[in-house]
């Protein structure tokens, strides 16, 4: 199964890694820099061109070109994506940000945990609830 994570934070992006590595995750998670890039890995174009549809999609929301809140309303348009599950992973506990990315058609809205064991442990919660338990349609 393939995960995607949209994150700008090379030290974030590490850290999300990790943290399915310690749960021992069998996924393979592909990590993308931005918005813009996500939506060319999901539309499968170049340097994407065989990307996987992704059973989950973890994404940032302050990054360059397209942010988190502009990518959500990009898949949630694509009838193709739209039910592909989005969870927002972001240092961000405003309640603005928050009720948008719900209004968008985010599934799950994550505040990133400062501290490190706590980071992994909700890595390890991310993959057991979404990648074990949560059924999702067949995407092609």
């Amino acid at each position: 199964m393939n995960l995607l994570l949209v994150e700008d934070n090379e030290a974030d992006a590490c850290l999300v890694r990790t943290g399915f590595e310690i749960a021992n995750s069998k996924h393979r998670l592909h990590v993308v820099g931005d918005g813009v890039e996500a939506m060319s890995f999901l539309q499968r174009q170049q340097p994407f061109t065989d990307a996987p549809i992704p059973k989950l999609i973890l994404v940032d929301l302050n990054m360059p070109r397209m942010d988190g809140r502009e990518f959500i309303q990009a898949v949630r348009s694509d009838l193709r994506l739209r039910t592909v599950p989005v969870v927002v992973l972001t240092t961000s506990d405003s309640a603005t940000d928050v009720d948008l990315c719900y209004r968008l058609g985010a599934n799950s809205f994550v505040t990133k945990p400062t501290d490190i064991t706590q980071f992994f442990d909700l890595i390890q919660s991310i993959e057991s609830f979404w990648l074990r338990f949560a059924q999702s349609p067949e995407l092609t």
